[in-house]
């Protein structure tokens, strides 16, 4: 999963979730990458990734209302990504949280089909941190830019191309 290789940063998150969105071919997320789950390192094999999706801080995360000792796979314990933190419930409570950024970030590329089936260009930047995309399509030309810095970065954009750009 992709929050254990990003230490839980949420920032992070939202920014290989948006490039994940915004490059070429079809975006796929892996269950419990929404909440910024983690796994369990200590399970044989691929069993890590395969805990139960944690749907609340209730009993076996929500996702079983069985005594502990009869679920297959037990949920995530680990303190920064146990259940009791990390949950769809707490998610939906805030609106700041990960899982509502990406419901933002599907709302925009499903609002733009230029995202899933247009051309893309990697425009030329001076600043070297930021990553802009133009992805078009028929008419549409969308404009993305990502910040590859932990610090705000500022850019020039001639946007001549452009003439009916909105920002």
């Amino acid at each position: 999963r992709l929050a254990p290789l990003l230490n839980g940063d949420q920032r992070q998150m939202e920014l290989v979730n948006s490039l994940l969105f915004t490059l070429p071919g079809s975006p796929l997320l892996y269950y419990g990458d929404e909440i910024g789950m983690g796994d369990n390192i200590w399970l044989k094999d691929r069993d890590g990734v395969r805990t139960p999706m944690q749907w609340s801080d209730d009993l076996n995360a929500g996702f079983s209302a069985a005594p502990a000792e009869k679920v297959y796979a037990r949920p995530i314990e680990d303190e920064r990504f146990t259940y009791r933190r990390v949950n769809v419930a707490a998610q939906r409570a805030d609106s700041k949280s990960l899982w509502h950024a990406l419901r933002r970030m599907i709302a925009v590329r499903k609002g733009h089909r230029g995202f899933g089936r247009g051309n893309y260009e990697f425009l030329d930047l001076d600043n070297r941190a930021v990553l802009a995309i133009a992805r078009t399509f028929k008419e549409e030309t969308v404009l993305a830019g990502h910040n590859l810095s932990p610090e705000a970065q500022t850019i020039q954009l001639d946007l001549r191309r452009w003439p009916d750009a909105r920002l």
